[in-house]
Protein backbone atom coordinates (compact mmCIF):
# COMPACT_ATOMS: atom_id res chain seq x y z
CA UNK A 1 0.00 0.00 0.00
CA UNK A 2 0.93 3.76 -1.19
CA UNK A 3 0.44 6.79 0.36
CA UNK A 4 0.33 9.98 -1.99
CA UNK A 5 -0.02 13.45 -1.56
CA UNK A 6 -1.30 15.25 -4.48
CA UNK A 7 -1.70 19.29 -4.72
CA UNK A 8 -4.80 19.40 -7.77
CA UNK A 9 -5.38 22.81 -9.33
CA UNK A 10 -8.88 24.18 -8.24
CA UNK A 11 -9.54 24.14 -12.52
CA UNK A 12 -10.12 20.05 -12.17
CA UNK A 13 -11.00 18.73 -8.20
CA UNK A 14 -14.17 18.06 -9.10
CA UNK A 15 -13.39 15.64 -12.29
CA UNK A 16 -10.32 14.68 -10.25
CA UNK A 17 -12.43 13.19 -7.47
CA UNK A 18 -15.22 12.02 -9.48
CA UNK A 19 -12.26 9.58 -10.89
CA UNK A 20 -11.57 8.74 -7.73
CA UNK A 21 -14.73 7.80 -6.48
CA UNK A 22 -14.99 5.30 -9.31
CA UNK A 23 -11.64 3.35 -7.42
CA UNK A 24 -13.76 3.31 -3.99
CA UNK A 25 -12.52 -0.28 -3.38
CA UNK A 26 -9.10 0.32 -4.66
CA UNK A 27 -8.64 4.56 -3.15
CA UNK A 28 -9.46 5.89 0.08
CA UNK A 29 -9.15 9.75 0.31
CA UNK A 30 -7.55 10.20 3.78
CA UNK A 31 -7.38 13.89 3.91
CA UNK A 32 -8.52 16.72 2.29
CA UNK A 33 -7.32 20.64 2.78
CA UNK A 34 -6.99 23.96 0.65
CA UNK A 35 -3.16 24.28 -0.24
CA UNK A 36 -0.98 26.44 1.78
CA UNK A 37 2.61 27.36 0.95
CA UNK A 38 5.39 26.36 3.34
CA UNK A 39 5.71 30.17 4.03
CA UNK A 40 1.94 30.51 5.11
CA UNK A 41 1.53 27.28 7.20
CA UNK A 42 4.74 28.51 9.23
CA UNK A 43 3.61 31.94 9.54
CA UNK A 44 0.10 30.14 10.85
CA UNK A 45 1.73 28.54 13.61
CA UNK A 46 2.04 30.99 17.07
CA UNK A 47 5.37 31.73 18.02
CA UNK A 48 7.08 30.69 14.81
CA UNK A 49 8.17 34.30 12.98
CA UNK A 50 9.56 34.94 16.23
CA UNK A 51 11.07 31.70 17.22
CA UNK A 52 12.99 32.25 13.39
CA UNK A 53 13.63 35.52 13.85
CA UNK A 54 15.14 34.94 17.09
CA UNK A 55 17.15 32.14 15.64
CA UNK A 56 18.93 34.35 13.25
CA UNK A 57 20.30 35.90 15.82
CA UNK A 58 21.99 33.36 17.40
CA UNK A 59 26.08 33.27 16.21
CA UNK A 60 26.90 30.10 13.53
CA UNK A 61 29.04 29.14 16.04
CA UNK A 62 26.34 27.66 17.99
CA UNK A 63 25.23 25.88 15.14
CA UNK A 64 25.64 21.85 14.20
CA UNK A 65 27.14 20.66 10.60
CA UNK A 66 25.38 18.69 8.86
CA UNK A 67 27.70 15.79 9.06
CA UNK A 68 27.88 16.12 12.63
CA UNK A 69 23.68 15.42 13.33
CA UNK A 70 22.89 12.22 14.76
CA UNK A 71 19.76 10.95 12.26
Amino acid sequence: MKTVTLRIDDGIVEKFLWLLKHFNNEIKILDQSEYVSDDEYLRSINGMVHSIQEARREPDCNGVTLDKLEW
